[in-house]
Parts: C-alpha cells; structure tokens; sequence
C-alpha cells in the first residue's frame, strides 16, 4: 500500500486528491510544520534526504516531488486513466503543464509572496513580479476558455497538478479579473474526490 507523507498547508494535498481520484488504497503519515518557522519536521529527512512533502513510499520505494509522483502513480497504477496516451497530440499538452505548473506557475506565486515579506525593502521589485503574475494568470485563463479543464471536457493529473496556482492565486490576490480560472477552481473543488481528500488530509491555508 502507498504511504503518503502528508505535511499541513502543502502540495501533498495533491497526491492524496490523486490517489482519491484512481480509488486506490493510501495510508496517511500525518507531519505537523513548526509553527513558528512553519518549516517541516526534522523526522522527514528520515524518509528523503530533502526532508520535504510531498514525498511517498511504495514498498520500498521512495518517491519525491509532486510531477514525479504523479507519473510514478499513474504508470504503476492508472491503467490508462487521468493521463492522455503518448501516442496522442494531447499527451505533449499534458506534458507542458505538468511541467509548467511548477516550473512557471507556481514560481511567479511564491516569489512574489516571499519577497513581500522583506516589507518596505521590497517594493522596488514588486510592480515587476505583478506583472509576472498577471502573465502567468492571464496564460492559463486564456488555456481555459471553453473548456471544463485543462485538456478540455475530460479531467485529467494536469488540472490536479496545476490546481494550487488557482487556489493560492485566488487566495492571495484574487482571480475575478480571470473568471475562466476562477470556474475553474470552483469546478474542481466540487469532485467528490477532492472533497474526500480534503476530509481525509485536513483543510489547508495559503496564508
């Protein structure tokens, strides 16, 4: 059976929405952040030696990074579901937003919120990152127009793989101006399997 190590507020929220999705049998590792630092528990390097979540084991067998374990899933157990087939023209669109989604996504998000931190120092910088962020939000509504997901009308690891830009951007600077994104968000947070990882793995904050 998979275990998933399951750390509070992060991507691993993802994998347990994966596993819920395929119906397959999981056990949870609950880890708590430090709530001062709200950095990860030292016990984690015992699993990785990034000590960081997400991060699974399948026997014996460790896996780390969300992409990774999301290809790891689905070509050990898939059976062709949530992943076009290679063969197919969609298959190299899946691959460029399972690639994108934390190479370019994710990125402009977090470093704008980071370097905020830095307070009055910062705002030099910031009307740069807004405009990487509005490039970056304004891509992946324009991708959504028309479509129920990413891929189009089916569902697939790509929308679970890109779903934390949608909901850390709704919550730390709001999507009304990309309303295909904001359908988008609501559409996915209504799956019966996002509901139940979410009751399983916790709430989580982007805070």
């Amino acid at each position: 059976m998979i275990i998933v190590h399951h750390l509070d507020d992060s991507r691993s929220q993802r994998i347990l929405w994966l596993l819920e999705e395929l119906g397959l049998p999981y056990e949870i590792r609950q880890h708590k952040r430090d709530p001062k630092t709200r950095l990860a528990p030292p016990e984690l390097r015992q699993i990785h030696a990034l000590g960081k979540s997400p991060v699974i084991e399948d026997g014996a067998k460790v896996v780390a990074e969300s992409g990774a374990i999301i290809d790891y899933v689905l070509r050990h157990y898939g059976d062709g579901r949530l992943a076009p087939a290679p063969s197919t023209s969609e298959y190299d669109d899946y691959v460029h937003w399972m690639h994108y989604a934390e190479g370019s996504g994710m990125p402009a998000l977090i470093i704008r919120i980071n370097v905020a931190r830095v307070g009055e120092a910062a705002a030099p910088a910031l009307p740069r990152l807004d405009g990487e962020i509005s490039l970056q939000l304004g891509y992946l509504n324009d991708a959504l127009k028309g479509r129920l997901y990413i891929l189009g009308r089916e569902f697939s690891a790509a929308d679970i793989q890109l779903s934390f830009i949608g909901e850390l951007a709704g919550a730390r600077f709001g999507i009304d101006g990309y309303p295909d994104i904001k359908a988008w968000v609501q559409r996915f947070q209504g799956r019966l399997a996002y509901l139940a990882a979410l009751a399983k793995g916790g709430a989580y904050s982007f805070a």
